[in-house]
């Protein structure tokens, strides 16, 4: 007796767990219906060029015609409004970014990573950068030591400008252009509700003005203020934008202030992928003269966001299935997976991928799942699918990716997708890692 109640408990908690791990829980919610449908003209079409290309490793490819529409939707907000930097971590690849600089008519970087400065100073010599965050003053440090090999015609002293988010870091970096002899432009970080960071108070403010104006190695070249929080946060977004800017316009006051002088013609950087749109219309209401985007440009899955409604997803992950078994299974509880595919027809087969784990979702075929329980894979992935699907081993799956920053940097070399063409066209190297 003892023993059946307790045979029936594992059973409703096998039964249980197999809904749950279906992603649906047991809160009584619609039972998923199967999805059969293989894939899209599209996805066929891309896997015949990847194929024609013998590209047969996991590769992140770029729609070229959805990049330029997204380009395109860019420039029509900005428009003549507001310059445009480029969010360089989200796009880390040297020809994309000439592509955008071109498309979108700006050589304004933001740049967050070291050794990416001095590949982008030497391969880049007539781009504007501004940091995206304060890096370690060792890493300036190793940058200008790097940068003393390169021929380039990068002014580092004229086209870059340093983030600097405390007094105590700006003591650091005027420090080390005593040292180095080196004129060093700082741009300030400012809170402006992200609360990440930055200057708070506009006494602090003032203090590291002060402090720049008087050192002759130094010289102050605008503020970075940051606001995703607009659209994240609670509240409404129009209340959330107009805070951020009367904070932003308090510490533009204090400089001019401190300064005696405007500030205007100095770079005054916000917004961001999922914030520039509300900026439209809007130039001469706020104090930026200047907004920062990138990955709004590839559309990973975090920006599907109503404020870029109008973007176009540009970037996926291919890669090849390895091995595909008509029913899955799940070691050690073989009618586990059983119980999965009959609350969740789209878990009654499998296939391994090349490779796995990403920051991405699987979104063709149709219908494919992850399976949580079985677990996840670096190296062999386990996908489940319905039964009927038309996928065959050595065909490919497609994903996208969550964020572009460093998914991107992950497959190598970025293929270039030309839809209308039905081809690869090209093979863009990304940035070294460093």
């Amino acid at each position: 007796m003892a023993h059946s109640e307790a045979f029936r408990k594992q059973r409703r908690k096998l039964l249980l767990a197999g809904v749950a791990v279906a992603g649906v829980g047991v809160a009584g919610l619609l039972k998923p219906e199967a999805q059969t449908t293989g894939h899209s003209r599209y996805f066929l079409t891309l896997q015949k060029a990847l194929r024609e290309k013998g590209l047969a490793t996991p590769t992140l490819v770029i729609d070229r015609q959805r990049l330029n529409h997204n380009i395109a939707v860019l420039n029509r907000r900005i428009g003549e409004d507001f310059s445009y930097r480029i969010v360089a971590k989200s796009l880390p690849s040297v020809p994309l970014l000439q592509h955008i600089m071109a498309a979108a008519g700006t050589r304004k970087l933001m740049l967050f990573h070291q050794p990416s400065l001095n590949q982008v100073a030497r391969t880049l010599p007539d781009s504007d950068v501004l940091l995206g965050k304060p890096l370690p003053v060792a890493c300036a440090e190793r940058f200008f030591k790097q940068f003393e090999t390169t021929q380039s015609g990068f002014k580092p002293d004229q086209q870059l400008q340093w983030l600097v988010d405390s007094e105590a870091r700006l003591a650091e970096y005027q420090q080390l252009a005593i040292q180095l002899k080196q004129p060093m432009r700082v741009n300030l970080e400012i809170d402006i509700g992200l609360h990440r960071g930055g200057f708070t108070t506009q006494e602090s403010l003032a203090r590291a003005l002060t402090t720049i104006e008087q050192s002759p190695w130094l010289s102050f070249s605008g503020f970075m203020g940051y606001e995703p929080h607009i659209v994240k946060a609670p509240g409404p977004t129009d209340w959330l934008l107009d805070q951020a800017m009367a904070r932003y316009q308090q510490f533009v006051d204090t400089a001019e202030h401190t300064l005696g002088r405007s500030v205007s013609d100095l770079t005054l950087n916000t917004g961001g992928s999922t914030t520039y749109p509300l900026y439209q219309g809007r130039a001469g209401q706020v104090p930026a003269n200047e907004l920062a985007a990138g990955s709004a440009l590839v559309m990973p899955t975090d920006f599907d966001v109503p404020t870029l409604a109008d973007h176009q997803g540009a970037a996926f992950i291919a890669t090849p299935v390895l091995k595909l078994l008509e029913r899955t299974l799940i070691p050690g509880a073989p009618g586990l997976a059983r119980l999965q595919a009959l609350w969740n027809p789209n878990k009654a087969r499998t296939a391994f991928i090349y490779g796995g784990y990403w920051k991405a979702s699987p979104v063709s075929p149709p219908g494919l799942v992850n399976n949580r329980l079985y677990g996840r894979s670096t190296n062999q992935e386990m996908l489940n699918l319905a039964e009927g699907v038309p996928l065959e081993v050595g065909d490919r799956v497609f994903l996208r990716p969550h964020q572009s920053e460093a998914v991107l940097l992950e497959f190598g070399n970025l293929a270039i997708f030309d839809p209308v063409k039905g081809e690869i066209t090209d093979s863009w190297p990304v940035f070294e890692r460093g």
